[in-house]
């Protein structure tokens, strides 16, 4: 028989069996498509060794007038603000108190006791300590001026741990520290995981159904960050606004948005955004004129050209518009001439309209989801984003993503973590990328990626908290559980610590016929066509794996499963790319293409098989 080309069509698709979707690609991880052939996936190198405390669910990345390139790192403990790899903890101050002789220590313990009244901390809060004396013993002045970590016991007092050991004389001078001791408290910690609520009013007003009496869960620490010109405005979700001035030193902390502006400031934001077009400050999910609770489907605006300024006037165009349908605003969007919105339950267009109405807001869709505040992004003009069940588009009108992963990704989904969810795109090379928990998995260990330009999907297993596309950076950047900050797209290797480890690889089809469906086919060998262009390594090798199968969907396996009559493994380096014999036999094959080694590069061709007809069994 003549050589029989195994040229597959671009794409996994997990829509049908292994068996209907003969003549495609089944299951991978790490690849990509290229023209229509996969090839392996780019590698990543730390960004910087430094390292951040928490989780990261926000990167946001600008250069100043001053030319600083800089990258804002939002975790569920800290805010820091990035330049030349170095970490800088800019996390705001929400209050401080004067203190008198609040610390009482124990001989022999490295536990503090510190009394504030009503200090309104949570476990896990950062105070920072000055104008403390020592108490006359190990615990000294120094020890006691800096930034401590907390452990609440009661509304009037908390805990925290000293890197020394309390004497006797400290605990005789207890409580002590001195009669000016100032306790700057930074913005509370929010949760890394979302955590299960019980009972009604557990949620946060306006989550899930009016009158919920059911598990809910608390929204975990989010931060939402733009740029005023070359100055941040941030926050953590559901919290307040922020201002950082880029004039002030890198370290310099945030300042309370409500310190700067005036009377009517909004007190809560949901989300942020600067509008391009009005150069106006927008906020999603606040408070109203005169209100302190949030309401989560209002809309605000500063000002023009002044974020200091939320006083509707005749002499500027602030106002508000409060959306209609939904209970909540998830996520916003700027685009090139309108901002659409995503609340629970529908889409907004938002556009500029001028004065007297300023801001007009036009329905899009009703009864469409989005899963999280940061599934939704814009890629080539486009918006793409994952809702409960499904993916969408807006390109003009609100569709449906034909997706040939939607099964394999909404049925392997937690979606009681769903707030972890997020995307963003990698520009390079046409894809938009999903990062979300598999379904026994409380932490981000999946990504499903569209690649708009060959309108093809792929998947794998990563754990990435966050993703900045390259931007003014050479590459695009990601927050890893390793809470250090990667570089994707260089190298070949896994290099998340600094010391570089293989990336795994693979690719495997859907069963496909090498006999005529009744008698059995033999394969006696393979002729491989690939390129090891970009590895780095000079024995760089994959493998090629070819599955038998006796009959569809039997199971590919070891000869031991009693289905398959055998399954053989071929190490193709770049020297070796000729024709390979091989002794396998069956009515259906599935064909595997891998890598396990360092500093390897791949791109699969067309390999070619050499099949004659055989026996029925």
């Amino acid at each position: 028989m003549p050589l029989q080309k195994t040229l597959f069509k671009s794409g996994v698709n997990r829509e049908n069996t292994r068996y209907t979707t003969e003549g495609g690609w089944y299951e991978c991880d790490k690849i990509r498509f290229r023209q229509g052939s996969p090839e392996k996936l780019g590698g990543w190198r730390p960004f910087s060794l430094n390292r951040f405390l928490g989780t990261c669910r926000s990167l946001w990345n600008w250069i100043t007038l001053g030319n600083l390139n800089l990258i804002g790192i939002g975790t569920h403990l800290k805010f820091y603000i990035s330049r030349g790899g170095a970490f800088f903890d800019v996390t705001p101050i929400r209050g401080t108190a004067s203190l008198v002789d609040p610390f009482t220590a124990v001989a022999g313990s490295t536990t503090l006791t510190v009394a504030d009244v009503a200090h309104g901390c949570i476990t896990g809060d950062y105070v920072t300590f000055s104008g403390a004396v020592g108490l006359g013993g190990n615990v000294s002045a120094t020890v006691l001026n800096k930034e401590y970590a907390v452990t609440v016991i009661d509304d009037d007092s908390y805990s925290i741990t000293m890197a020394v050991t309390a004497n006797a004389t400290d605990a005789t001078n207890s409580p002590g520290g001195g009669g000016a001791v100032s306790a700057a408290y930074q913005v509370s910690v929010g949760p890394e995981i979302q955590i299960p609520l019980n009972g009604w009013g557990a949620g946060p007003w306006g989550y899930g159904p009016w009158g919920i009496g059911t598990t809910t869960n608390e929204s975990l620490r989010i931060w939402n960050q733009t740029n005023f010109g070359e100055d941040l405005l941030y926050g953590p979700r559901g919290g307040g606004i922020y201002y950082w001035d880029a004039t002030t030193t890198v370290n310099a902390r945030g300042v309370d948005l409500t310190t700067l502006g005036d009377a009517d400031t909004p007190l809560f934001q949901n989300g942020i955004i600067v509008s391009d077009a009005a150069r106006t400050v927008l906020v999603f999910g606040t408070n109203d004129y005169g209100f302190t609770e949030i309401d989560p489907m209002l809309i605000r605006w500063s000002a023009q050209e002044d974020p200091f300024t939320w006083t509707p006037a005749i002499t500027n165009q602030a106002g508000s518009v409060r959306l209609s349908h939904g209970s909540q605003i998830v996520a916003q969007v700027q685009t090139r001439q309108e901002i659409v919105v995503f609340t629970d339950q529908a889409v907004y267009s938002l556009q500029y309209a001028g004065p007297p109405i300023v801001w007009s807001a036009q329905l899009l869709g009703d009864n469409i989801s989005i899963i999280s505040p940061n599934s939704a992004i814009m890629a080539s003009g486009v918006v793409y984003w994952m809702g409960v069940d499904k993916f969408y588009i807006y390109d003009g009108r609100v569709q449906t993503l034909d997706c040939d992963l939607r099964r394999f990704v909404f049925e392997d989904l937690n979606k009681s973590q769903s707030m972890q969810i997020f995307c963003g795109t990698n520009e390079g090379f046409n894809e938009v990328w999903w990062f979300y928990p598999s379904a026994g998995s409380t932490v981000v260990d999946r990504y499903v990626i569209f690649n708009y330009a060959e309108h093809v999907w792929y998947y794998g297993t990563i754990g990435r908290t966050a993703w900045l596309d390259s931007g003014t950076l050479p590459t695009p950047i990601a927050a890893s559980y390793a809470r250090t900050i990667v570089s994707h797209e260089v190298g070949v290797d896994d290099n998340t610590t600094g010391v570089p480890t293989a990336m795994e690889a693979y690719i495997s089809s859907a069963e496909f016929d090498i006999g005529d469906g009744h008698n059995l086919g033999f394969v006696w060998r393979i002729l491989p066509d690939l390129t090891f262009s970009g590895s780095t390594s000079n024995t760089a090798q994959a493998t090629m794996t070819l599955y038998p199968l006796q009959n569809s969907g039997s199971g590919a396996g070891t000869p031991k499963s009693g289905t398959i009559l055998r399954g053989t493994s071929y190490d193709i380096t770049e020297e070796f790319t000729g024709q390979i014999f091989t002794r396998v036999r069956g009515r259906q094959m599935i064909f595997k293409m891998a890598s396990t080694q360092l500093g390897t590069n791949w791109q699969l061709g067309a390999p070619r098989i050499d099949i004659r007809p055989d026996g029925r069994r």
